[in-house]
């Protein structure tokens, strides 16, 4: 990590956030103006990934990200790939790929998708003891995946982090 942190960065490097899930990462890293990807697709061709990043950003890991995979994204990317790493869940943790599920007062604190959230042995978010959402509070659509995210729900623009008042304890 230290070595990660002297080294000099290319414009591609983007650092990620502490926990960030792997697909959210990945949009926010195609969304940069230095980067201007606008779809995975173009990215995994690029590539030649095949359906590997359709089906990361989905939170399908089964199998598991191959080291060369890893390799290819990290070089891409300017990330060490064990930093990479921590962007998939870690072995033996099961993730739920449906519903993507959110809580919107960490969103609102930060504004990122946590892996952890989609970990099945999540109950709520650890943080403030509430339950996760997996509909917008306004108009009841579905959480897209990460990847695709720009902070607010796709259909009614309502703000994810406005989303809180609606989140009941666990």
């Amino acid at each position: 990590m230290m070595k990660e942190q002297n080294m000099q960065r290319s414009i591609r490097y983007l650092p990620p956030y502490e926990g960030e899930s792997f697909s959210h990462y990945l949009g926010r890293w195609m969304r940069r103006p230095a980067i201007s990807i606008l779809e995975s697709s173009s990215l995994s061709k690029q590539l030649n990934l095949g359906v590997t990043l359709w089906r990361w950003e989905r939170f399908y890991f089964n199998p598991p990200p191959s080291e060369d995979e890893l390799a290819v994204m990290g070089e891409i990317m300017d990330i060490d790939v064990d930093r990479l790493r921590l962007l998939f869940p870690p072995k033996g943790e099961t993730v739920n790929t449906k519903p993507i599920r959110l809580c919107a007062v960490c969103y609102g604190e930060k504004a990122y998708h946590r892996m952890a959230w989609q970990y099945q042995s999540t109950a709520g978010c650890e943080v403030h003891h509430l339950r996760l959402l997996s509909r917008c509070i306004s108009c009841g659509d579905k959480f897209p995946i990460p990847v695709e995210w720009q902070g607010r729900c796709n259909r009614c623009k309502t703000l994810f982090e406005f989303m809180k008042k609606r989140q009941k304890p666990y």
